[in-house]
């Protein structure tokens, strides 16, 4: 098991909280995750999308008081969710009992739903964790190209060989395709969201456009909207906000969206190896997304995360606030020579940074001009986390 970053604040959630949401895309490692975390401790797992145990919580308040002294993992608990009032009656007799943490691991899927079912019921009662597939932290340097061009699921990661590891990507789109999102409640054709899913990988890092997506699909721009929406809930399209300050310009106001995972982005484009990357137009904003997802899932909890864009040319590829109040600027090349652009340069100047980086392809970092670091992705993912 590669040891992912996510487990110790995992664990110190639930020596504090009475239930934590462990929320991801399938397939990121929640499960594999929830059961390293649950050695530790008396456990017990319950996989909602097997009719048995689902059958097991058709009384759950008699069920689950049972096993009050344990750790219960619920995993793809948004196929129940009826599961959620009878959660609060447990954890507030529980709390009048001393039991006041540890009670519920519940695993998830589906962001907005988990969140909109849990909110209802759960309020002050439970806490909210992301994991994401593997990072480049989690995999180190020698594993960062695989990382960037096979993505950060772990059976894609560790796959035998790229015919293998693509193999599983192609799978897996098909299966979120034709069997997840049906279950999910949209019922939108396969091959329609398929299309619309490819022409994002084509516009990897691009200001979003619904209008010549709409186009595209012949559809309106809100069934676009929507169709987006759905992709952002399930944790597999990332859209990144403009930064918007008090200053006289005019700046963009159009999102970025970025596929979180670059490994999925290439299988919808058919780059089945780092020969047929490296020749591609998207290599670029492949890198890019890459890196930016990296450092975004890096950042401390409570950071926010934007881009900054002029009409006049300044931009700053990631902006960070962290929790601290400041401002970190990145700009993203895939260059082992790099040198500052005069847009980043008027960027960091008119967003007002306190640190601003170069991240590229080199390892360690060192000083450029005017106070701005060159930095490898992994040393700046590591300088992010411990900020």
């Amino acid at each position: 098991m590669i040891p992912r970053a996510l487990q110790p604040i995992l664990e110190k959630r639930l020596q504090t909280t009475p239930a934590v949401a462990l929320l991801g895309p399938r397939q990121a490692g929640k499960t594999t995750l929830a059961l390293e975390v649950a050695r530790s401790v008396p456990s017990i797992y319950l996989d909602l999308e097997s009719e048995s145990d689902r059958s097991k919580l058709s009384d759950p308040q008699l069920y689950l008081a049972g096993h009050e002294e344990k750790l219960v993992i619920l995993d793809e608990v948004q196929r129940c969710p009826r599961i959620f009032e009878s959660l609060r009656g447990l954890i507030d007799r529980g709390r009048r009992r001393s039991l006041k943490s540890g009670r519920f691991l519940l695993l998830g899927s589906a962001s907005l739903e988990l969140l909109r079912q849990s909110g209802e019921s759960l309020a002050g009662r439970i806490s909210y964790l992301e994991l994401t597939p593997l990072l480049i932290n989690e995999v180190g340097p020698k594993g960062h190209e695989g990382l960037w061009l096979r993505g950060g699921f772990p059976d894609s990661f560790l796959a035998g060989s790229e015919e293998e590891s693509l193999q599983w990507r192609r799978d897996f789109i098909r299966t979120y395709l034709e069997r997840d999102i049906p279950q999910l409640g949209p019922r939108i054709a396969a091959e329609t969201l398929r299309r619309f899913w490819t022409m994002l990988a084509h516009h990897q890092g691009g200001l979003h456009n619904a209008a010549s997506l709409a186009r595209g699909l012949a559809v309106d721009g809100k069934t676009v909207a929507s169709y987006l929406d759905l992709l952002v809930d399930l944790m597999l399209v990332r859209r990144l906000e403009p930064w918007h300050g008090n200053i006289g310009k005019r700046l963009v106001k159009s999102p970025k969206i970025y596929l979180r995972d670059t490994g999925i982005l290439h299988a919808l484009l058919g780059i089945a190896d780092k020969e047929s990357l490296l020749g591609h137009p998207v290599v670029g904003a492949s890198w890019e997304g890459h890196v930016i997802n990296n450092l975004i899932a890096s950042a401390p909890e409570g950071s926010a995360c934007h881009f900054f864009r002029t009409a006049a040319g300044a931009e700053v590829d990631l902006v960070i606030t962290l929790p601290n109040g400041k401002v970190w600027g990145v700009e993203v090349k895939r260059t082992s020579a790099p040198s500052v652009s005069k847009g980043f340069h008027l960027g960091c100047q008119a967003v007002g940074v306190d640190r601003a980086f170069m991240a590229c392809a080199i390892a360690g970092s060192y000083p450029l001009a005017d106070g701005i670091e060159a930095s490898g992705v992994l040393e700046l993912a590591k300088l992010l986390a411990e900020a």
